[in-house]
């Protein structure tokens, strides 16, 4: 159980699990777990976006962690600022147009072994759910690292949405939980632009 609180807002307490999340209808307004709840010290290092497409592929982006930010411990402190698990994109309207997209998170675990690693992804536009992910790694070894390879099948997008999400840049959000034997140990959250103009 885990009572929210960020940015001044609090929410009733509840049991976040796969279930609940994968339940929500709209970007939830606070983080759902502590930073201390990290206690695999977690860490992600990389993140690469490439289109998959008939025999090549195509890198859209990538963005890797300096390795002077690195945390000597995690899991963070709570009095950490949030900030520091959000992330704003700016793509472009191209990245919409892509039938099968692949990503490459790479991540570093600590000494503890983690079992059923299950990220579940949910993408918004305001208060409407567009595409929401579920994938797990069986297992993954201390003291690791590790690069998780996922192929999504984008949903085909209305046109009217499609140009809603275009006009209105930073009005489409997504929240990451990543959980280990069902328990929740990570939120993240992202907003995205995919309008021409740059942020």
């Amino acid at each position: 159980l885990f009572e929210g609180i960020s940015r001044g807002l609090a929410m009733a307490t509840v049991e976040v699990t796969p279930d609940y999340v994968n339940s929500l209808t709209r970007p939830s307004e606070v983080f759902l777990c502590p930073f201390s709840h990290n206690v695999y010290k977690i860490d992600f290092i990389g993140f690469k976006i490439r289109a998959v497409h008939d025999g090549y592929e195509e890198l859209l982006f990538e963005i890797r962690k300096d390795p002077e930010d690195d945390v000597d411990e995690l899991p963070l402190d709570d009095s950490t600022d949030d900030s520091v698990r959000e992330i704003r994109y700016h793509f472009g309207p191209g990245l919409l147009d892509y039938p099968t997209i692949g990503t490459s998170l790479e991540f570093s675990i600590g000494e503890h072994p983690v079992h059923n690693f299950r990220m579940v992804e949910r993408h918004y536009f305001r208060d409407i759910l567009i595409k929401s992910f579920d994938f797990t790694l069986p297992f993954v070894i201390p003291n690791t690292t590790n690069t998780w390879e996922v192929i999504y099948t984008m949903p085909e997008l209305d046109p009217m949405l499609k140009q809603a999400i275009i006009d209105n840049p930073w009005e489409t959000k997504s929240d990451s939980f990543y959980f280990v034997n069902d328990q929740l140990v990570m939120h993240n959250k992202a907003d995205y632009n995919y309008s021409e103009d740059q942020p």
